[in-house]
């Protein structure tokens, strides 16, 4: 039953046995990559490991039951199968819902990455709070967070943001974050009290290893320069940022957050892969749509998915006409009822058939 989640158990087990090996253990890159996709397939895995043990359980319950030759045997046997069933039913649910979800609930890492849009300064102090949403949002949920790059303005504001967001069913409740996000407000500029609109573009991509993609060297041209601070001054003398081109794609990915070179690298081969991946999947979804399309959205970044109404302490999600007139809240971190409305929405269009899984 379940050969698909039933196959994540037998990846988890086998990484598992990885993370024992003295070679992998020495390769700490190599460990961080196991240990990210051994974090993600955990709730999955224990989950089928129980189900698989209730399933044996009920299935003794039945012989007892069967075979019992007197009375009050017959009677405990069938109290223990109708106990074991009724867990057994409800646990089946659960890993209907898994199975469902398909394998954004398996990827428990992600890239986020947030762009100023239209709208100037503005745009980029939107960009910033939308920074600081998501963080806090990951830290109440008790996830992990890593800058990978980060650019400011002289304002305080972001061109842009590259993190990684790392926790059991994060990629499945952020996807669901990708595309256009509009805000309307009075910026703290303005002294006339006009209301302005801005925009700033966010991506999720679920983290890439190189289980999911291959990356040839040949394949990548390495620069190497100093690195750049606001408003185009130098941050350090020596050539630590890195820009890595993907030539067959066209992919260019630039990191200067870290001081060290190596570490600079590191990052962005990380972004690379995710970037890739989400362009393979971009091309299987557009491959699909032509049968079934969601009503939750491409997720493409250019599509307007939320609207930010300060005056009137409103939020606006487009794709399933949700109103929530609590911005206030929801902009420190208070995301949970907004996150969870877009994932019961895809689960009930998953169910009709109406999304590609």
């Amino acid at each position: 039953m379940f050969p698909v989640l039933q196959a994540k158990l037998t990846r988890y087990e086998e990484l598992e046995r990885q993370l024992q090996d003295p070679a992998v253990l020495a390769d700490t890159t190599r460990m961080l990559e196991i240990q990210r996709e051994h974090g993600g397939l955990g709730k999955v895995a224990q989950t089928v490991r129980q189900f698989n043990q209730l399933e044996a359980d009920l299935a003794t319950a039945r012989e007892m039951l069967e075979s019992a030759d007197d009375e009050e045997t017959r009677e405990y046997a069938q109290a223990e199968c109708n106990e074991l069933q009724a867990k057994f039913d409800s646990m089946r649910v659960e890993l209907e819902d898994m199975v469902t979800a398909g394998d954004s609930l398996t990827r428990g890492s992600l890239i986020m990455e947030i762009r100023a849009g239209t709208g100037g300064d503005e745009a980029a102090l939107f960009a910033r709070d939308l920074f600081e949403m998501y963080t806090r949002f990951v830290e109440k949920k008790g996830w992990k967070f890593e800058v990978l790059e980060i650019s400011t303005t002289e304002l305080g504001g972001l061109k842009e943001a590259v993190l990684s967001i790392t926790g059991e069913g994060a990629f499945h409740q952020l996807q669901f974050e990708s595309g256009g996000h509009r805000v309307q407000r009075v910026p703290e500029t303005e002294t006339q009290g006009r209301v302005h609109t801005s925009a700033a573009t966010v991506a999720v991509m679920p983290e890439a290893t190189d289980v999911d993609v291959e990356i040839r060297d040949e394949d990548l041209q390495i620069d190497t320069m100093r690195a750049g601070g606001p408003g185009g001054q130098k941050v350090n003398k020596t050539e630590s940022a890195v820009r890595i081109t993907h030539l067959p794609t066209g992919i260019v990915v630039r990191i200067q957050d870290e001081k060290s070179q190596h570490k600079n690298k590191a990052k962005a081969m990380r972004v690379l892969r995710s970037r890739l991946l989400e362009q393979r999947q971009e091309t299987l979804n557009q491959e699909r749509s032509a049968q079934r399309r969601t009503l939750v959205g491409s997720g493409e970044r250019n599509e307007r998915i939320r609207t930010y109404n300060f005056p009137q302490n409103r939020l606006t999600d487009h794709r399933i006409n949700l109103t929530v007139h609590k911005l206030d809240q929801i902009i420190t971190g208070d995301l949970e009822d907004v996150i969870q409305a877009m994932v019961a929405f895809d689960r009930e269009e998953r169910l009709r058939g109406n999304v590609a899984s």
